[in-house]
């Protein structure tokens, strides 16, 4: 009896080792699998999906705009495409003539007819969404009517003669009077090209310069004036442009006399008169994928692909005069009178009217690219 109660006992002994043994040999495999799933963190680490934001980022390419228009009473506003647009505010009753880009801000010039009240110029460098006053400092020195930017100089040109540089985003000014043989001349338009600067105006003045702005050589445009004033029959010199090796400028006649267009290919020392027979006021020019157009009274366009030397007009679809034209994004686009806006994608061929929003004038136009 003794015996059997020893061996039962070895017997449950054996069986209580063996079960436990079994028990944490199976624990122990379910744990390393369920740590295979932990570490199979592949489709939670494959959070490229997540990481490729690039989407989303790159949102701020979609919302800059392209093109920034400026106009009567203050008006600025700005589209990313040409086709909607976007009203903005700064709060000023002066009408805005001109406006480039350049060095990572917009820029926009203009003024009154209230003499002392001098030139007006705004900055912004948030894609046109908010605007700063950096006006020259001085005062009863007229309107400015056209901005251009080139070797990190801002060129601002206006009434009386005056021509304003600046090196610093617009925070201070160099004047500078530039009137040529005349006591008095209204600069129109400014550009820059091939390490030059070129002003235009009335009386088909022509003048340049080669050190940013701080010396100016009046050129012969080879326009005659004989009445010797803007009122009675003069030249006016209003748009210019730069493109593929040549200067190209647009202007007006009084007196019904045929519209002027003169190209220079030598950095407006020398200029070529290819006057079209068409009695009508030409505002604004420019250039883009080897096609200069320009705009101007009664919806009127022209278009040249040979440098100038020939133009072909084309149909706006308006009969408001156009005022400013651009090139920016693959596209045209040109503005005017009650708020005109048209634009065209195929070299100037076709045009399609877009809205504004506004009815005033709008004066100028210009893009970022």
């Amino acid at each position: 009896m003794k015996h059997l109660l020893i061996l039962l006992s070895f017997l449950l002994l054996f069986s209580f080792t063996f079960i436990s043994c079994k028990s944490s040999t199976s624990s122990s495999n379910d744990n390393s699998t369920t740590t295979s799933d932990n570490d199979t963190t592949s489709d939670n680490d494959t959070t490229s999906d997540n990481d490729t934001t690039s989407d989303d980022d790159t949102t701020s390419d979609n919302d800059t705009p392209y093109f920034v228009s400026v106009g009567s009473s203050g008006s600025i506003y700005t589209s990313s495409d040409g086709t909607t647009w976007t009203s903005r505010t700064y709060g000023t009753s002066h009408w805005l003539y001109g406006i480039t880009y350049g060095n990572g801000i917009f820029m926009t010039v203009g003024g009154s007819s209230v003499y002392d009240q001098g030139p007006f110029i705004l900055t912004s460098s948030d894609n046109g969404t908010t605007w700063t006053l950096n006006n020259s400092g001085e005062t009863g020195k007229g309107m400015m009517k056209s901005v251009t930017y080139g070797n990190g100089t801002f060129v601002t040109v206006g009434n009386n003669g005056y021509i304003y540089t600046s090196s610093d985003n617009g925070t201070t000014w160099n004047s500078n009077i530039v009137n040529g043989n005349l006591n008095s001349t209204h600069h129109k338009g400014v550009t820059f090209g091939n390490n030059t600067f070129v002003t235009v105006g009335d009386l088909g003045r022509i003048f340049t310069s080669s050190d940013n702005g701080t010396t100016w050589t009046q050129m012969d445009s080879g326009i005659t004036n004989p009445q010797g004033s803007q009122q009675l029959g003069g030249v006016v010199l209003r748009g210019i442009t730069f493109g593929n090796n040549t200067f190209v400028t647009v202007g007006s006649v009084l007196l019904g006399s045929p519209t002027t267009i003169l190209t220079s290919s030598d950095n407006g020392t020398t200029w070529d008169n290819s006057t079209l027979d068409i009695k009508n006021e030409f505002m604004g020019v420019t250039f883009g994928n080897n096609t200069f157009v320009f705009v101007g009274y009664n919806g009127t366009i022209f278009t040249s692909s040979d440098n100038g030397t020939s133009w072909t007009q084309r149909t706006s679809g308006t009969s408001n005069s156009l005022r400013g034209i651009t090139y920016g994004n693959n596209t045209f686009l040109t503005v005017g009178d009650d708020g005109t806006i048209l634009t065209s994608s195929d070299n100037g061929t076709s045009w399609t009217q877009r809205t504004s929003g506004t009815s005033n004038s709008l004066m100028g136009v210009t893009n970022k690219e």
